[in-house]
């Protein structure tokens, strides 16, 4: 799959099935290699005429617009240390190179190379360039995995781009105590679909021994109460100290009025990238937050390094679950979990990644004896009378255990114990990480709720990992929802099974069922990354009672099992309208007046022959086409037919809807060359009277629906200052909503 934004072309990216999008520029020849990463087995072999520095670059030269920031990366590997850059181009000439630091060693394996700059003044293009310095002739340096376009960020990271990637300079950061900041670029092997991580990292310097720390220099919005996440991946010096990094929460006068640290345990010996995670809520006073990152107990010279430094909403484990990501990762500690009774000991695993179910840490629990004890979380607020459910993953990791009770304890405003829930008591064989869900009804009165385990060891020395812990109000697990005035039905479906596979059907009173369109296209035997998923059904039919029929695959296609929706029905106000939608743009969905429905023609290719001497002729005829024929509408407001204009300009097929009962039925279509003509001589009129030639078309089935990708007003407002600088870059508030920008 092509890298999302690039403006090279699948073959000068992945140098599949050729190197045509590659030239020599600098002392070399361009050959093909093997071994590549993408996927198709191919990538660039750049091979030195003599010893000394050789360059490639793209044979094409893509469009740029001056000011604007653009990036660049690449996968390399070879006997020399290397660095990318980006020409800048007025035409054929060139402006400047933008070069990234040369990395810090040479390597044979795979690593990343990357830079990022503002296009200068007078620049309309730019290409890629690729360097390497041999120490002979006739020595090969690989390429593949090659991107360039516009930064690529973390959706709803609250920090900008330079901040979090440190591609263009290290200003996004100042230090605090301690320390002195650079940018390096170490050998990195990431994942090569991977495209947050580039090559240039940040660096903090320990200046003297001692503790050393920086800051971000970024000061973020946040709103109080909300719970925040931080993360960077971290690359710790070798020799002993504690690296951490650190959440800090401001008041509207910049003073510091929090500070939530969570500190590495990095494997010995540490030589990789770890990403690290932080989380707190805001407190009540807060008005800003930044991010600082430090070593504890430093000698002079050791160097931190971070890449893709994120701060965001906390993201639930669990769609509505109480617990706060603390509480429920075990990320930074044990948050506020105890021991209430019994000779076991509570931690956080170490080393990272030792023990984990989701990020990389998990909560250990360890009983000396061969007793009960139990161990209780903090308290989460919950609401009387409903049901609720606490769901956790465990496994043992020395030892035995006998039984994992999991149950509720719930208490009222004032903290008052209101006794526990019966609770369901699970048998642990094995060593595999098992999931243990506990359900029970808030009692009245009650307001919060703690989880408690009651684990028993059966042996000495026993130790119990617990992850993910969730307390969500149970919701139904498959909803609908009408609205009919956005012609459209939502579809809720929650506690979706992770790694399985999904199709989601629309079942009309006939039984004939026809998948519903996703981001992706149709929704059949699609991954289910997240347990819960909205999809909204612009394509559901007016005026017929529908239901929905979810299908939960296993890998091999086979059903796992299955979920079916309530009925429901999608109404039309008014019999005069109908509906034009564009199905993969559904936010140019329009309602209109019916003029007159079409006179419809249904053409057929013949052939006629006149056969002497017969009275009749023969005539040889194809299959009969579509229906076509001409739909007479009006708009009746100046935003209508603005509306209708923005729906019809990109070509695409439609969905016309009727309301039923008028002899009509939804049909995809073509929408040929239109007439709109004025109602009356008046010049203030805004009624338009158009005619739409239709021809019948199938449904689109490749398609999917276009939207934020989860994308919210927050990445606009960290990326833009004022309201003039997104109009100088999109020339619609639907670009803005797609981020597809000018040029």
């Amino acid at each position: 799959m092509a890298i999302p934004g690039n403006l090279l072309s699948a073959t000068t990216e992945t140098i599949d099935p050729n190197t045509s999008g590659w030239t020599s520029k600098l002392n070399c020849t361009i050959n093909m290699g093997i071994g590549g990463r993408t996927g198709g087995g191919g990538c660039l072999s750049v091979r030195s005429v003599a010893a000394g520095e050789m360059q490639a670059r793209t044979v094409s030269s893509y469009p740029v617009v001056a000011g604007t920031v653009y990036y660049a990366f690449a996968d390399s590997a070879g006997a020399s240390t290397e660095r990318i850059g980006i020409r800048w181009m007025a035409g054929a000439t060139e402006l400047s190179v933008t070069w990234s630091l040369t990395t810090m060693a040479s390597s044979a394996n795979w690593h990343r190379v990357s830079v990022a700059a503002s296009a200068p003044a007078g620049a309309t293009q730019a290409q890629v360039l690729l360097s390497s310095t041999e120490a002979a002739g006739s020595v090969s340096h690989f390429w593949e995995n090659i991107y360039l376009g516009l930064p690529i960020r973390t959706t709803g990271n609250l920090l900008p781009f330079n901040t979090e990637s440190s591609e263009v300079d290290a200003s996004g950061w100042t230090p605090v105590v301690n320390a002195s900041i650079s940018r390096q670029v170490p050998v990195m092997n990431w994942s090569v679909t991977n495209y947050l991580a580039g090559g240039q990292t940040l660096a903090m310097t320990a200046v003297a021994a001692g503790n050393a720390s920086i800051l971000a220099v970024d000061r973020p919005a946040v709103t109080p109460g909300q719970e925040y996440l931080a993360y960077a991946y971290i690359q710790p010096p070798t020799v002993a100290s504690v690296a951490w990094i650190e959440l800090r929460f401001y008041d509207i006068n910049g003073n510091q009025i929090q500070a939530t640290r969570s500190a590495l345990a990095p494997p010995t010996p540490a030589t990789g990238m770890y990403r690290q995670r932080v989380s707190d809520r805001a407190p009540a006073n807060a008005a800003t937050c930044s991010l600082a990152a430090g070593l504890d107990g430093a000698s002079a010279g050791q160097v931190l390094r971070l890449e893709t430094i994120v701060i965001a909403a906390a993201p639930s484990m669990q769609a509505g679950s109480v617990v706060p990501y603390a509480d429920g990762s075990f990320e930074q500690g044990v948050a506020g979990w105890t021991v209430t009774s019994g000779v076991a000991t509570i931690d956080r695993t170490t080393p990272w990644g030792d023990s984990f179910f989701e990020g990389a840490y998990s909560l250990a629990i360890t009983s000396a004896t061969a007793t009960a004890s139990t161990i209780r979380s903090a308290k989460f607020p919950v609401t009387e009378s409903v049901n609720w459910r606490a769901l956790l993953v465990a496994h043992p990791d020395a030892g035995t255990w006998s039984t994992v009770l999991v149950r509720i304890r719930w208490y009222d405003a004032t903290n008052n114990d209101l006794g526990t829930s019966a609770g369901v008591n699970y048998v642990v064989p094995g060593s595999s990480w098992y999931a243990m869900p506990s359900d029970a009804e808030a009692p009245a009165g009650a307001t919060q709720a703690a989880i408690e385990l009651v684990v028993t060891a059966s042996a000495v020395a026993s130790v119990l990992h617990v992850d993910q812990v969730v307390l969500w109000e149970i919701l139904p697990q498959t909803a609908v929802e009408e609205h009919s005035g956005d012609g459209y039905i939502e579809v809720t479906l929650r506690e979706l099974p992770l790694d399985f596979y999904l199709s989601l059907y629309r079942v009309t009173p006939d039984g004939a069922r026809t998948l519903v369109r996703g981001t992706d296209g149709l929704i059949e035997q699609q991954a289910i990354t997240s347990d819960l998923l909205l999809v909204e059904d612009h394509e559901a039919p007016l005026g017929v009672p529908i239901h929905y029929h979810i299908a939960i695959l296993n890998a091999d296609g086979t059903t796992a099992s299955t979920r079916t929706s309530p009925t429901i029905t999608l109404t039309l106000a008014d019999i005069n309208t109908c509906w034009l939608k564009d199905p993969g743009n559904p936010q140019r969905n329009t309602l209109v007046m019916v003029q007159r429905a079409p006179d419809w023609q249904r053409p057929i290719e013949q052939a006629v022959f006149v056969v002497r001497g017969r009275r009749n002729k023969v005539v040889l005829s194809g299959s009969r086409q579509g229906l076509e024929g001409d739909l007479a509408i009006w708009t009746r407001s100046d935003e209508e037919r603005a509306a209708l204009h923005l729906l019809l300009d990109s070509g695409n097929v439609l969905l016309w809807q009727a309301a039923p009962g008028l002899g009509v039925t939804d049909m995809y279509v073509n929408v040929g060359q239109i007439t709109e003509a004025r109602v009356g001589a008046l010049a203030q009129e805004q009624w338009r009277a158009w005619a739409l030639p239709l021809t019948e078309a199938d449904m689109p089935v490749n398609l999917g629906v276009n939207g934020a990708a989860g994308r919210t007003w927050q990445d606009i407002l960290t990326e833009f200052a004022t309201w003039e600088d997104l109009q100088d870059v999109y020339a619609t508030w639907e670009d803005v909503l797609l981020d597809r920008r000018m040029g």
